[in-house]
């Protein structure tokens, strides 16, 4: 679903059917935190999924304020349930769930 800054996320949920207008963020809640549409404007998540669709990896959101009387921003971590590893970088993936093609592994020389 369309989220209010206009990107494609699943974990966003609106309600507007017959003027209802409820508008969540399922992954903030699941993790206990108050979603404001304003968060949607910088928030990583949408771009991590269309990036990478590991089934593996878990994302855990965090509000930050980057200064403290700045507004908050969601951060992202990402964890595969696969390998129970720290992903580094959310929109590539661990590495170890997805075998790379042998021309993308350094090293490899398939010229014969």
């Amino acid at each position: 679903m369309l989220t209010p800054a206009g990107k494609e996320c699943r974990h966003f949920f609106g309600d507007y059917f017959r003027g209802r207008h409820i508008e969540r963020c399922r992954l903030l809640e699941a993790h206990k935190l108050r979603w404001t549409p304003d968060l949607c404007n910088e928030c990583p998540v949408p771009d991590i999924l269309q990036a990478n669709a590991c089934e593996h990896q878990t994302l855990i959101p965090r509000l930050e304020r980057p200064i403290f009387f700045m507004r908050p921003e969601v951060r992202m971590r990402a964890e595969c349930s696969k390998c129970a590893c720290q992903v580094v970088e959310p929109a590539i993936g661990c590495g170890q769930c997805v075998a790379l093609p042998a021309v993308w592994v350094v090293g490899t020389n398939q010229e014969t």
